[in-house]
């Protein structure tokens, strides 16, 4: 009997260093030394898929330098494919200051002017690559610049030609963009494509401009080609809508040190779990358990400084949900 090989989930974007203060709640000025992080969220997606077991490769332009190549052997120690990788002999590898307040959560200070990932052309996709996929996952950052918007625009189109489901998670990152009106349009300008969209409570207040927590804002996102849309609400967890249900899935309160990379340990979740078995989309059941396991992975990745770092095993996530179930 032969089984089928693991499905692959191709993550496409940026992947950068961050630098996180040693000590939490200063400011950048105040502080005395910085942990060298790898980060950006579609790598760090791919990075929580083979994690957790499955099967992930990565698209993207780093700068041929020491963080670049760093980088790509983190790729690769974390068993991710990294096949679709270039190297940029002029441009240097972005990196991101975080300052982490008190309370976990951040704030960025990015530098890229401009930085590899966002010189990517489409002549440099490894289409071979993205083909064998059976999810495309991308963020809203390499929508920001040319020639990386082509790019990203041609892959997606090539994705969703063969069949391939398009996951897109926006990550609004505002220093970024040019102005709000700006980042609102171009996330906005790939909407209509995706098959699962997952947006935190904020993103969902930023893009709407209204109260996230009213149902009826949130579904002013919703498109007919949409499978799957999901609502992350932080520790509350998250809330799902599909074309015939809807849903609240409860998270995990723990200790939280470090917010960074924790939507993208819940998106790495839960994208292996619809690439093992789409039949999700449809199966309320299946859905709800995928999700709180998705919480589950989020909430561990919050204990700990740092993204890749962080992210959690599968026996981690089930032994939080078990603790939890007593």
């Amino acid at each position: 009997m032969t089984t089928n090989p693991a499905p692959l989930i191709v993550s496409f974007g940026e992947m950068l260093i961050d630098f996180v203060p040693d000590v939490a709640g200063v400011s950048l000025a105040e502080s005395a030394g910085f942990i060298k992080a790898p980060g950006g969220a579609p790598a760090n997606v791919a990075c929580a898929i083979t994690k957790l077991g499955g099967k992930s490769a990565f698209i993207g332009k780093v700068g041929d330098d020491e963080f670049g190549h760093m980088l790509v052997d983190i790729l690769k120690k974390n068993g991710v494919n990294s096949e679709g990788v270039c190297y940029d002999p002029h441009a240097r590898t972005a990196l991101a200051f975080v300052t982490l307040k008190k309370n976990g959560e951040r704030e960025f200070m990015f530098y890229r002017n401009p930085s590899a990932d966002m010189l990517l052309q489409e002549s440099e996709l490894n289409m071979g690559l993205l083909k064998q996929a059976k999810v495309f996952h991308y963020g809203s950052i390499s929508l920001i610049s040319e020639p990386c918007k082509s790019a990203h625009l041609t892959a997606m189109k090539a994705a969703r030609e063969a069949g391939i489901l398009l996951s897109y998670d926006p990550n609004v990152r505002l220093p970024l963009w040019p102005s709000s009106d700006a980042a609102r349009d171009g996330i906005k300008s790939i909407w209509n494509e995706a098959d699962f969209i997952k947006v935190s409570d904020d993103e969902v207040s930023f893009l709407t401009q209204g109260d996230p927590q009213k149902e009826d804002v949130v579904l002013s996102l919703w498109h007919d080609r949409l499978k799957l849309l999901v609502v992350t609400d932080g520790e509350k967890g998250c809330r799902y809508f599909t074309k015939s249900f809807k849903g609240r899935v409860p998270g995990f309160s723990v200790k939280v040190v470090d917010t960074t990379g924790a939507g993208d340990a819940f998106v790495g979740s839960l994208l292996l779990s619809v690439a093992k078995d789409t039949s999700i989309f449809d199966n309320e059941e299946k859905l709800r358990e995928a999700l709180s396991f998705a919480n589950a992975c989020g909430a561990i990745c919050t204990t700990q400084k740092g993204a890749i770092p962080a992210l959690p095993s599968g026996s981690d996530a089930l032994a939080l949900m078990k603790s939890k179930a007593n």
